[in-house]
């Protein structure tokens, strides 16, 4: 997969993520899921009556110890560009930017934040 269709999966996957239902149900196919995973840091409506006749799964979860292994798994299987989930650089003596910009991620639009030395 190039770089452009990954970055075009993990957009439809993070919009997912975020969006209302009307957007959910253009892009989950029938027997599909919608992944809430981590932290959003503002409202996300989901309207199920838009989403009843689908036959979808809804999971939510933040990334512990419990998924860290799965994760780790689909990493190393190339199923997904981590550095694609990078949406935020910083070097380390502006580490407290770092998480002043991971704490708003709905305004600043952070997904990942990564610390450089």
């Amino acid at each position: 997969m190039n770089a452009q269709a990954s970055m075009s999966k993990l957009n439809r996957r993070w919009t997912m993520l975020l969006v209302t239902s009307s957007c959910a149900k253009k892009f989950v196919a029938p027997g599909g899921t919608i992944a809430n995973i981590g932290v959003h840091g503002t409202k996300v409506d989901l309207h199920l009556e838009h989403l009843w006749d689908r036959n979808i799964t809804i999971t939510t979860r933040l990334v512990d110890t419990v998924s860290t292994p799965m994760l780790l798994n689909i990493l190393r299987s190339h199923k997904i560009d981590p550095k694609l989930l990078i949406t935020h650089r910083f070097k380390l003596d502006r580490i407290l930017d770092a998480y002043e910009t991971f704490a708003h991620a709905a305004k600043t639009r952070a997904l990942k934040v990564m610390i450089e030395a």
